[in-house]
This record gives structure tokens, C-alpha cells and sequence, in this order.
């Protein structure tokens, strides 16, 4: 039987759940303020629609890096913290850009947090790939 990202799946899982919620927060102002295509000048429409934005850019890549991760076998104490630490991320990032389009320390800290777990993943991907290449 092959492996299975059993973490990833989780924490895919969350962060679909996420995602649809911030969908649903689009959908429901675009309705209420009836809103066709883009944001109507509406600015919460516009910081709503970046959040969602933000999300779709950034998370399938790092959740790809995470399940490649856990399949390269990757200890189960590493994946847990970079799954749960991008889920925090992007609460952040959410909580910070939806209140506010200027700075905020929840957008600053989830974009950071976001990318810092994408370097590390990252690094740590190679670092795999160049101990297993040696072999």
C-alpha cells in the first residue's frame, strides 16, 4: 500500500474549509451590494477579493510542498508545524487585510509567516533531495 499524506490531508482539509469561508464572505457583499464582475469601487469588496486572492496564490503551492514533504518522509513533527503554522499565516493575513487595506500587524505578520514556511519547506525539500542524491 503506498504511503498517504494522512497530515496533509488534514490540513488540506482546513485550509479548504478556509477558503471557502473567505469564497463565501465574497459572495454574500457581492450579493448585498449587488456587485456583478469585479468590486465596484466597493472598498471592502476590494479587500475582501484581495484576501481570497491572496489565498489562492499562495497556499496550493506550499500545500503541494507539504505533501511532497511528508511523502519524502519527512518527520511527522516537521509537517505538523509548517501545516499549522501556514493555517495561522493565512488567519492572520485574512484577519489583518480584511480590516484594513493599510498596514496591519496581522497581514505583516501572516505574509511573513507565509513566507518564511515557504522558505522553509523549500530549503528543506532540497536539503532532502541533495542527502538522498548522495546516497
Amino acid at each position: 500500500m503506498a504511503p498517504t499524506p494522512r497530515i496533509t490531508l488534514l490540513v488540506a482539509s482546513l485550509h479548504v474549509l478556509f477558503y471557502l469561508l473567505l469564497s463565501m464572505r465574497v459572495m454574500l457583499h457581492r450579493k448585498a451590494h449587488r456587485i456583478g464582475v469585479g468590486t465596484g469601487g466597493d472598498e471592502v469588496m476590494t479587500r475582501r477579493v484581495r484576501v481570497h486572492a491572496n489565498f489562492a496564490e499562495y497556499v496550493p503551492l506550499a500545500l503541494l510542498m507539504l505533501a511532497l514533504l511528508e511523502l519524502a518522509g519527512t518527520a511527522a513533527a516537521v509537517v505538523w508545524t509548517c501545516g499549522l503554522v501556514l493555517l495561522l499565516a493565512r488567519l492572520a493575513h485574512a484577519i489583518g487585510l480584511g480590516g484594513s487595506a493599510g498596514y496591519s500587524a496581522g497581514r505583516f505578520g501572516g505574509t511573513l509567516l507565509t513566507l518564511a514556511v515557504l522558505l522553509a519547506m523549500a530549503l528543506l525539500g532540497l536539503w532532502r533531495f541533495l542527502a538522498q542524491a548522495a546516497l
